[in-house]
């Protein structure tokens, strides 16, 4: 018997999508790339290790998030980095003051 890297749930998934295709008129060669693709695409591909050590792709991209954005200590920062979003932007006083100046 010839191992699979599908489990038994996916097998049986890709062959009812399979059928469903058949269903609606579908050449059995298309029937069968469109049903093992669907499969791939809700499943994320074949078989998977199990155990507590696995991490699902959002948990790692969540790791990875927080890693990066805890690095940087406050010392390592920017000066506008440290004093918010509004360093660098003009006040509406300091605008129409440059207006004026360009005006005379």
């Amino acid at each position: 018997m010839p191992t699979t890297k599908y489990t038994d749930k996916q097998e049986r998934k890709a062959e009812h999508i399979e059928e469903s295709y058949r269903e609606k008129g579908v050449s059995k060669d298309e029937a069968e790339a469109r049903a093992w693709a669907t499969v791939n695409k809700q499943d994320g591909g074949g078989k998977k290790p199990g155990g507590s050590g696995r991490k699902t792709s959002a948990d790692t991209k969540t790791a990875a998030h927080k890693t990066k954005t805890s690095a940087k200590s406050s010392a390592e920062k920017s000066p506008s980095a440290k004093s918010g979003s509004s360093a660098g932007k003009r006040t509406s006083k300091e605008k129409s003051s440059t207006t004026k100046k360009k005006e005379n």
